[in-house]
């Protein structure tokens, strides 16, 4: 009996390897940087006009790139389980960059943590 359910534990751990299925319409690195790259633009447009729809915007970037809001959000889901999200985002940084090279300053101080800010004391 022992073996039995030795072995059935055996075949379910083996059998699930992944905590996620991959997904049917999966999108690539690439376009998955494209998207993220102008994604950060759209929010930079709202900060700067204050009271515009960001969802709009959002809706015109996946409409542009030819994808469905679904796909793309099982596609993110799928890259950050798979801790491949670093690398896109990394990637969509150097799009930014390429499009706008002046925007280096205000990105790298996005991507560092601001040591600046004074500490609260309880």
């Amino acid at each position: 009996m022992r073996k039995i359910i030795a072995l059935f534990t055996f075949l379910f751990l083996v059998s699930c390897n992944e905590y996620i299925d991959k997904p049917k319409n999966l999108l690539d690195k690439s376009t998955m940087s494209e998207v993220m790259a102008d994604l950060a633009m759209n929010d930079q447009v709202t900060t700067v006009f204050q009271g515009k729809n960001l969802e709009s915007g959002t809706r015109y970037i996946l409409k542009t790139h030819n994808i469905k809001a679904d796909d793309f959000i099982e596609s993110y889901k799928y890259y950050v389980v798979k801790g491949k999200m670093d690398q896109i985002v990394d990637d969509a940084k150097e799009i930014l960059l390429e499009k706008d090279p002046k925007a280096k300053g205000f990105v790298e101080g996005k991507s560092k943590p601001n040591t600046k800010l004074p500490k609260l004391e309880r």
